[in-house]
C-alpha cells in the first residue's frame, strides 16, 4: 500500500509539475531568421541594367535637392558633384562608387548580447511598427497617444517571441513636449527591453542625445566601436534631402551608427505611376544618400531602404498590399542585393481603420513579399493601421503572432533521415494512421507551427466560450503579455546614469510642442 500510495503521489507530482511548467511565465526570444529558401526576383539582367542606367542618368542631369545644408553641398563639391544653389548633379558612377565602402552587413549590438541582429546578408530582422500620434485598442478606441501607450509596445515587443528588435517610434507619445519626448522614448527602450533599439532622427541635437545614451548604456569605448542603433532617415521624396534628416544622418554616420536610408513614396505623387519609373527614383535617391553617409564617414553602416505605396485615384488616399507595391518591393531588393547592400522594405502594412479582413489581406501580402523579396530589416512589422496613423494593440499581437510563421517558411524543407520519415511510411501501411506512430510521437510538439492568438477549437467548444472573434482573442492576449511582463535586469548604476541624464537634459529647456 505504501508502494502504491507512493506511486500514486509520484504520478500527481510530476503532473502538478507539468502543469506548472506549462502555465509559467517564459519570456522567449526567437533568432533573428536566416533564409534558407530561395528568393522570388522579377526583374531579369536587361530590365536592372536599364533601371541602373537611367537612375544614373537622373543623378547626372536632374540631380538631387540638399536645401539649407551647406556642409553637405562643400562635401559634394569636394567629391566632384556639379553643385548649383541647392542642386546636387552627380557624375554618372560616382555615386555609386562611394557606395562600395558601405558594408555588405554589420551586427546591431543589444544590451543583452543573446539579442544582438545581423543586418544583411540571408538574415530578416523584425521591428514594430513606427510613428503612429494615434493608438487603438477594443476598449478604448481610437486616441491619442500617450508614454504610457508607448512604454506599453514596448514591453510588448520585449515579450513577443518573434520580434527582433524594440524599434523606435512605436507610437508618438503627445503628452510629452515634443523637444524632450525622445529622452522617455529611448529611456523605456533601454530599461523595459533588452532588445536592439533605434535613436531619435527629429533634430540632430536628439540623434547627439540618443548617442549620449546609448554610451551610457554600452559604455562609451563599446559605441565608438561598434552599431547599437540603427535608425530611420528618410529621403523627402522626390529627390530632396532636407537638412533635419541629413544633420540626424550626420551625427550617426560620424558615430559609426547604422542608418536606413529610405525613400517614402506614394506613387502617383512623390514618383511615378509605373513600377519601373518609381524603381528608377528609388534607386537615383538611395544611391545619393548612401553614398552621402560614405562622404561623412567611409564604412559606416546603412541599409538600402523603400517604402512604398500606390494612391487611390478616386481620394488621394494611400493604398497599401497592392500587386503593384509587391512589384516595387521584389524589384528593390534584387537591385540592393546588387549593390551589396542590406534591404529594408515591407511591414504589417495596410489602410484599414481597423484590423479586419482587409487588415489581415494587405498586411499578409505585404508580409509574404518582404520575406521572398530578400529583405534584411523590416520595420513595421507588426501593429500597423490606418495608413501609419495608428498603432493599434490587437493588431500588435496578432501581426506578431504571424510573424511565426515567417520564420518557419524560411527554415526551407529538411531531408535529414528524420525528416524523410521512412519509418513511419512503412509503420503505417496502406490504409493506417500516423496519430499514434513512433514517428509522430517523437516529433508532434514541433512538427507544425502553432498560433498563440488564432482559435483552431470545435464549433462548439467556440461557441460556449463567447464566439469569440479574432480581435477579441488579441484583446485578451494584450492583456495576458502586459500582466505577465517582467523587466529584464539592468545594473542600478546604469540606471541611475541615464535617469540623471534624462532629468538633466529635461531641466536644461522649457517644453515645446511644436
Amino acid at each position: 500500500m505504501t508502494e502504491t500510495a507512493t506511486r500514486k503521489r509520484a504520478r500527481g507530482g510530476g503532473g502538478a509539475a507539468r502543469r506548472a511548467e506549462r502555465t509559467a511565465v517564459r519570456i522567449e526570444s526567437a533568432k533573428f531568421i536566416e533564409r534558407n529558401i530561395p528568393l522570388f526576383e522579377v526583374l531579369n539582367e536587361e530590365a536592372l541594367e536599364i533601371i541602373e542606367y537611367n537612375a544614373d542618368t537622373l543623378l547626372e542631369e536632374v540631380g538631387v535637392n540638399f536645401p539649407e545644408n551647406p556642409k553637405a553641398l562643400q562635401r559634394w563639391r569636394d567629391a566632384g558633384a556639379d553643385v548649383q544653389g541647392d542642386r546636387v548633379r552627380i557624375p554618372r558612377g560616382l555615386a555609386r562608387k562611394l557606395c562600395e565602402t558601405a558594408p555588405s552587413s554589420y551586427t546591431q549590438h543589444a544590451r543583452n548580447p543573446e539579442r544582438n541582429v545581423e543586418i544583411g546578408g540571408k538574415s530578416l530582422v523584425l521591428a514594430p511598427v513606427y510613428g503612429p500620434p494615434f493608438v487603438r485598442d477594443l476598449e478604448g478606441g481610437r486616441r491619442y497617444a500617450t508614454m504610457e501607450d508607448f512604454r506599453n509596445f514596448v514591453k510588448l515587443g520585449y515579450m513577443s517571441k518573434w520580434l527582433h528588435h524594440s524599434g523606435g517610434t512605436v507610437c508618438e507619445p503627445t503628452d510629452v513636449p515634443v523637444n524632450k519626448r525622445h529622452l522617455d522614448m529611448l529611456m523605456a527602450h533601454m530599461t523595459l527591453s533588452d532588445k536592439p533599439y533605434m535613436g531619435s532622427v527629429t533634430e540632430p541635437s536628439r540623434a547627439r542625445d540618443s548617442v549620449e545614451m546609448s554610451e551610457i548604456l554600452f559604455g562609451k569605448e563599446f559605441v565608438q566601436n561598434n552599431a547599437v542603433m540603427t535608425s530611420l532617415i528618410n529621403i523627402n521624396s522626390p529627390m530632396t534631402f532636407d537638412d533635419v534628416m541629413m544633420g540626424a544622418l550626420e551625427v550617426y554616420a560620424e558615430a559609426g551608427q547604422g542608418c536606413i536610408i529610405s525613400p517614402f513614396i506614394v506613387g502617383g505623387a512623390m514618383a511615378p505611376v509605373s513600377v519601373a519609373g518609381t524603381l528608377t527614383q528609388v534607386l537615383a535617391e538611395v544611391l545619393a544618400g548612401i553614398a552621402y553617409s560614405q562622404l561623412i564617414r567611409q564604412g559606416a553602416p546603412v541599409i538600402f531602404g523603400t517604402f512604398v505605396s500606390s494612391i487611390d485615384m478616386n481620394s488621394g488616399a494611400p493604398t497599401f498590399g497592392t500587386p503593384e507595391a509587391s512589384l516595387i518591393l521584389y524589384g528593390a531588393g534584387q537591385l540592393a542585393r546588387r549593390l551589396g547592400l542590406p534591404f529594408r522594405s515591407g511591414g504589417s502594412l495596410c489602410g484599414s481603420k481597423l484590423p479586419d479582413a482587409q487588415a489581415a489581406y494587405e498586411t499578409a501580402n505585404t508580409l509574404n513579399a518582404a520575406l521572398m523579396g530578400g529583405v534584411n530589416f523590416m520595420l513595421h512589422s507588426c501593429g500597423w493601421l490606418e495608413g501609419g496613423l495608428v498603432s493599434s494593440y490587437e493588431k500588435f499581437v496578432m501581426d506578431a503572432d504571424q510573424l511565426g510563421v515567417l520564420h518557419r517558411i524560411a527554415e526551407g524543407v529538411k531531408f535529414d533521415e528524420n525528416a524523410q520519415a521512412m519509418d513511419a511510411i512503412r509503420e503505417v501501411g496502406p490504409g493506417g494512421h500516423y496519430l499514434g506512430c513512433a514517428h509522430t510521437q517523437a516529433n508532434f510538439k514541433d512538427a507544425f507551427w502553432r498560433t498563440n492568438v488564432l482559435d483552431y477549437k470545435p464549433f462548439e467548444t467556440w461557441y460556449e466560450e463567447g464566439a469569440r472573434d479574432t480581435q477579441t482573442l488579441a484583446s485578451i492576449k494584450v492583456k495576458k503579455l502586459l500582466s505577465d511582463y517582467q523587466q529584464p535586469a539592468l545594473d542600478p548604476a546604469i540606471n541611475e546614469a541615464l535617469a540623471a541624464y534624462v532629468a538633466e537634459k529635461k531641466a536644461s529647456m522649457p517644453d515645446a510642442f511644436t
